[in-house]
């Protein structure tokens, strides 16, 4: 809301490289005594990624505010590439240094990123992400899932319904005067009352009630409180140190003095192929995107089987066979993505090994900057471990779960 924002922004303060260097080391000092590290997110962090923050001199409310125009267009977040300082937490989660991140944000950077469902709270909702009321099932979209608002800012419903109980769905944007959302808000208290250290990046902690979890740490008598960002925020007087830079240039250093590299954001996906008898010789190909915890997932513009002329345009994506399918024969399979990174089509092929039912958990990764597909599977046949058993088994609750090698995926070639 442009109110929130005064209509001359707090002066944005630039500490030499040095004054950062020196400051990275203790931080990083700091993190390696740290028993419970938790990280507190705001706009800051997804500027250097072309998405605009709020209350800087260029951000959406100050401008709003002064009645002026933005000069540069902003980058549409479904295409917006994790930041160093994104990517550098992941590798901090996936080592087990980092114990929770509390994000502010809604650009859905953090979970693209690949923080894992259970390690975050977005306080302030998820532009990709909408569930349903009545039976409680969430749905990650690869657009944005957002109400119109047409008639109020309160109205959540997306227009998209359920495909559990067909309740409306409701995006998880939470604009002002709404109350947060009481199981993210719980874990993040959980996880604040136990931390020894938070570090702050990239937020002005002007907005409540969300400002009261660093806060939480700043006044425990064994916690210290880091801050990170350009403009002076009103709880500075209770941290142990506090860095005036840009959030990349601070977690850059601080990661060189850990030893740990930043990782390359990887697009990951992972598809579910299901294959089930519904009669005398006929068959139903089902493929669905899900999450690390079984979240559906939507990623796919189509599927089309090979050597058919049949192609599945929506969910649930579905193709039936009929004929008699032997052991080993293979169901070439080309997969059509949104497209956001310019991902090309994708060939997979289902090898069907006999039963009435079977199933297999694709795990994809796409690299942006090379525009290659590598992937691998998980396989589970009917009277066997379903692949949500096999996920929660192999899954330590850092990464993906171990997977067999990954294997270069050719694109297929583009329509």
């Amino acid at each position: 809301m442009a109110s929130s924002a005064p209509k001359v922004p707090e002066k944005e303060h630039h500490e030499s490289s040095d004054s950062i260097d020196r400051k990275a080391q203790l931080l990083a000092e700091q993190i390696r005594k740290s028993k419970h590290l938790i990280a507190f997110t705001g706009a800051g962090i997804s500027t250097s990624a072309g998405i605009p923050d709020f209350r800087g001199p260029d951000g959406v409310w100050t401008l709003k505010r002064q009645g002026r125009v933005r000069d540069l267009k902003a980058v549409n977040t479904l295409q917006a590439i994790p930041t160093p300082t994104h990517m550098a937490l992941v590798e901090l989660q996936n080592r087990g240094i980092l114990k929770y991140l509390v994000s502010q944000n809604c650009d859905g950077l953090h979970r693209k990123s690949g923080m894992l469902p259970d390690r975050i709270s977005e306080l302030h909702g998820n532009s990709n992400r909408e569930y349903c009321k009545d039976c409680g099932k969430e749905y990650i979209r690869d657009f944005r899932a957002v109400a119109a608002y047409e008639k109020t800012v309160h109205d959540h419903r997306t227009g998209r319904k359920c495909a559990l109980c067909a309740g409306p769905l409701y995006d998880t944007i939470i604009n002002f005067s709404e109350p947060l959302p009481a199981q993210p808000v719980h874990r993040a208290h959980h996880h604040a009352n136990k931390a020894d250290l938070c570090l702050v990046l990239g937020s002005s902690l002007t907005v409540t009630p969300a400002n009261e979890i660093p806060e939480i740490v700043g006044r425990a008598r064994t916690g210290k409180l880091v801050i990170c960002n350009l403009q002076n925020t009103p709880i500075d007087h209770l941290s142990n140190l506090r860095i005036h830079s840009r959030t990349d240039e601070l977690m850059t250093r601080v990661m060189e003095k850990l030893n740990l590299p930043i990782p390359s954001f990887v697009l990951q996906r992972r598809l579910l192929l299901k294959l089930e008898s519904t009669g005398d010789e006929r068959w139903r190909l089902t493929v669905c995107g899900v999450d690390i915890d079984g979240t559906p997932i939507t990623c796919l513009k189509s599927i089309k089987l090979v050597y058919n002329r049949r192609i599945a345009r929506s969910e649930p994506f579905v193709i039936d066979i009929r004929g008699n399918l032997d052991t080993g024969t293979a169901l070439k399979l080309e997969l059509e993505f949104m497209g956001h990174y310019g991902e090309p089509n994708l060939e997979v092929t289902y090898k069907y090994t006999g039963g009435k039912d079977a199933e297999i958990l694709y795990l994809l990764e796409y690299h942006p900057y090379h525009r290659e597909w590598h992937t691998a599977e998980q396989r589970s046949a009917n009277g066997g471990e379903g692949i949500g058993d096999d996920m929660d088994k192999a899954d330590d609750g850092i990464g993906l779960p171990i997977a067999p090698e990954l294997a270069y995926a050719k694109p297929a070639r583009l329509p």
